[in-house]
């Protein structure tokens, strides 16, 4: 079971006290409201933060210091939840009961990620120049390989037609021009600034109590300087017009996309019915867009839905033959229509169902699986355990769906086709 501790003004400690692993793993992450100004410098900084602090000034030593810890690992965690971006860490590392005698690891762990938070190396009023421009081609990278992945490109060009008045249109990542324009002073300038305002959010998943956890980490956050501003509530999706646009490249096969809005969200009662309608949709290869558009019209070469619970958006992308554009969104806005109509069988009502089912029942297989289940659901404002969702997802009927499928609006498209070179 979750427990939460506010450890300080804006700090809060959530703990899921489970001895079943040799591992555990700890999250430290500061809530940013989602802003194309900050986008790209909030997910720099984990990894500016990660080359050194004062007494490992480089990868070497942090390495060694890790391996000193049984091989811990820290990692980088920068995450899009609503309207809400986080930046931090992900710890993981071996429960003190495997450790040799006398030898501690949580202690010395919790100790080491708050150095790196707190005691970055810094030169000139700002962070290392070196550290900055390391990580900035690191991360352009990054964002230079997500263009290149086609799907993944039409699937952010949707998102950001589709929220231009809303800002989860804005990569998890930021632009490639945000990432260039910072420097060593601004990143750390803002460093600054995120750590006094932002509220944290700490997740720890191991043996540990909360209280032995909590009296490890308040002595290291009573270090920071606090001017606590309060983050504004998530929001559902707010509206644009819609658009239809394309974009041509050099590709063998295009890339359909199809953006719709739905009030339900993830904090309201309908919410296990609209998951169940999407993977009736098309989560799956259960679902009618497999099934029918796929398996039986063979209008593309993968199709498949998503819905992004904590805004009310769903999205299908679709991998087809550039000249089955229009047979392929009218088959898909087809099954739409079949889903609001009721033509739902007893078969594709339980498989989808079993589909989000299994996902629950994996959350406890690992500290990794917890943390990024918990975490996310209490930034999201998702407010139920796997099991109570568990017991609403299983008490879903078909007219729960259809009445979820009637709520959901086409709003918008976005076509990658190819070059003809006929």
């Amino acid at each position: 079971m979750q427990q939460t501790l506010a450890l300080c003004p804006g700090v809060t400690l959530r703990c899921i006290q489970d001895h079943r692993f040799k591992q555990s793993a700890l999250s430290i992450q500061l809530l940013r409201p989602m802003a194309e100004s900050e986008a790209a410098v909030n997910a720099l900084l984990p990894a500016v933060l990660l080359r050194g602090c004062q007494s490992c000034p480089d990868l070497q030593q942090i390495t060694q210091r890790l391996d000193d810890l049984y091989g811990a690992s820290i990692g980088t965690l920068v995450r899009r939840i609503g309207d809400y971006q986080t930046t931090g860490f992900y710890c993981g590392f071996m429960e003190d009961r495997f450790a040799l005698p006398g030898d501690e690891i949580l202690a010395p762990m919790v100790h080491f990620a708050m150095e790196l938070l707190l005691e970055p190396i810094t030169e000139d009023g700002g962070f290392s120049r070196d550290f900055v421009e390391s990580e900035k081609r690191n991360l352009i990278a990054t964002i230079d390989s997500e263009r290149s992945d086609k799907r993944a490109y039409a699937a952010g060009r949707l998102l950001k037609i589709m929220c231009k008045n809303d800002t989860f249109g804005i990569p998890r990542l930021g632009e490639k021009e945000q990432v260039e324009a910072v420097d060593h002073r601004s990143c750390y300038a803002h460093y600054q600034k995120i750590l006094r305002e932002s509220p944290i959010e700490i997740f720890y998943v191991g043996a540990a109590s909360i209280d032995r956890v909590a009296q490890l980490l308040q002595p290291e956050l009573a270090r920071i300087f606090r001017q606590l501003r309060a983050l504004p509530a998530q929001t559902g999706y707010r509206p644009c017009d819609g658009q239809q646009a394309e974009e041509t490249q050099d590709i063998a096969q295009g890339k359909l996309g199809l953006g719709f809005v739905t009030p339900i969200t993830n904090r309201d009662p309908r919410f296990a019915a609209m998951q169940v309608c999407n993977a009736v949709f098309g989560g799956g290869m259960t679902s009618k867009l497999f099934m029918e558009v796929r398996e039986k019209m063979s209008l593309c070469y993968a199709i498949g839905s998503g819905y992004y619970g904590s805004k009310g958006i769903l999205t299908v992308g679709a991998g087809i033959d550039t000249r089955q554009r229009e047979r392929t969104q009218a088959a898909i806005l087809d099954q739409l229509a079949a889903c609001c109509n009721g033509e739902i069988s007893r078969q594709e009502l339980t498989a989808a169902k079993e589909s989000i089912l299994s996902g629950l029942r994996a959350v406890y297989d690992s500290p990794g699986a917890i943390e990024s289940f918990f975490s996310t659901a209490a930034i999201s404002g998702l407010g139920r355990t796997p099991e109570v969702y568990a017991a609403e997802i299983a008490a879903v009927t078909v007219a729960d769906v259809v009445e979820a499928a009637k709520t959901v609006v086409f709003h918008s498209a976005f076509f990658l086709k190819g070059v003809d070179h006929g």
